[in-house]
């Protein structure tokens, strides 16, 4: 308790202004914020009333913070009864690669216990529920079907509801939030990378999506969770939002964020994403394709790809940076060309989809990996997709808290 204390006396003096501001996060990562934006842990008049007499735990990482300062320490130093911290893939404080299980242990530097819901359970057990009245959850989500946070959120949302454990979802800024776009799940490749019917890009804020969760009654046995978002200041989904925390190892800059929806199929495939490189997911290549104009050579970078794929050999691709700049300007859409060119110059096709079952869990479907392999245009590829996306979107139009 004593180490508690003093560490939040230590962060009371350092709290910074509830004002998002730009901060550099090393090389060139992401950078620009609008200043006139508060995101819902910035917004600490409206939850911390919720939080009075409370027994509090945390659902967060890295990107848990209130201007410099991360959430958990900004909670004690205003004396709220925090008593466990729970965090997803990756790790509390961000370190881990992804994939990599996560164990349960201590936060170093407040000694609060921390319970990985990427290791042993996905899902809170009602054990490491027991006490906690409130469940905070904070966390920079990316706009992606297959980024695992959202899943996070269903099973602390499923977990709670069957827990009698109240949920506040600190809302923030979805950087891919502009647009929506790929094709939508389809329930027998429901899995952790992709856990509800909707496109690969939702264009919703990880709070809208709380309560469409709730709303559609997605939890195990139509359960619905006590569930609060604190909503967003200064944001519409046409807001372009840089993150200035990284929200994972190997999302380091503005253009891997906004080109992760359209690579990250690539990870079903002998296709590498420059994982293992210092610009992952802004490239894609392998020592098989015949054709590219950059080469790179990844290799093992500790903490953020121990076991990259093509480890030590040189691949021949693209380089995507300069082009992810310019799309930004253009309507925004996923990218099929990268899939489709890697496909048609890939020397050994039939190997180019080293996993099909994760390849169409990743998509959603299996309807796309055929429709590569059969060469179908992207005009056929988008006109599939065109009855789910209208479904969806009428869907979530019954969630927004943003104007489009």
């Amino acid at each position: 308790m004593m180490k508690r204390t003093l560490f939040a006396a230590i962060c009371l003096m350092t709290i910074a202004s509830t004002c998002v501001r730009a901060e550099r996060t090393g090389g060139d990562a992401m950078v620009r914020t609008e200043t006139s934006l508060r995101t819902g842990a910035e917004c600490m008049e409206r939850y911390l009333p919720l939080l009075e007499g409370a027994h509090v735990a945390l659902c967060g990482n890295q990107t848990s913070v209130v201007g410099k300062t991360h959430l958990v320490d900004t909670l004690l130093a205003r004396h709220v009864q925090l008593m466990k911290l729970f965090c997803p893939e990756h790790g509390f404080r961000g370190q881990a690669e992804a994939g990599a299980t996560i164990a349960s242990g201590k936060d170093a530097l407040t000694g609060l216990p921390v319970v990985s819901l990427y290791g042993k359970n996905k899902k809170p057990t009602a054990e490491q529920l027991r006490g906690i009245d409130v469940l905070l959850f904070d966390l920079q989500d990316v706009g992606c079907r297959f980024y695992t946070y959202i899943s996070t959120l269903h099973y602390v949302m499923e977990a709670a509801a069957e827990n009698h454990v109240k949920v506040i979802v600190l809302d923030r800024p979805n950087p891919n939030g502009f647009y929506v776009d790929g094709p939508v799940l389809e329930p027998e490749f429901k899995s952790f990378v992709g856990m509800h019917p909707v496109p690969v890009v939702y264009g919703m804020t990880i709070g809208e999506y709380a309560r469409m969760i709730n709303g559609e009654k997605w939890l195990a046995n139509g359960v619905q969770c006590d569930l609060t978002v604190v909503p967003l200041e200064g944001y519409t989904h046409q807001t372009r939002y840089e993150l200035p925390v990284a929200p994972s190892p190997n999302l380091q800059t503005a253009e891997a964020v906004f080109l992760y929806p359209s690579l990250c199929f690539f990870e079903g495939t002998n296709i590498s994403v420059g994982r293992g490189t210092r610009q992952p997911f802004e490239m894609y290549g392998a020592p098989l394709m015949q054709e590219g104009d950059y080469k790179f050579t990844p290799h093992a970078i500790p903490g953020v790809s121990e076991n990259p794929p093509h480890k030590d050999k040189e691949c021949r691709g693209y380089l995507l940076r300069d082009e992810a700049k310019d799309q930004l300007d253009k309507p925004a859409q996923l990218n099929l060309a990268y899939l489709m060119m890697a496909y048609k110059y890939y020397s050994d096709k039939e190997h180019f989809f080293i996993n099909s079952n994760f390849f169409d869990k990743l998509a959603g479907t299996d309807l796309l990996r055929k429709q590569i392999i059969d060469g179908e245009s992207e005009k056929v590829i988008r006109e599939s997709w065109q009855e789910g996306l209208d479904a969806f979107l009428e869907t979530r139009g019954k969630y927004l808290l943003y104007e489009d």
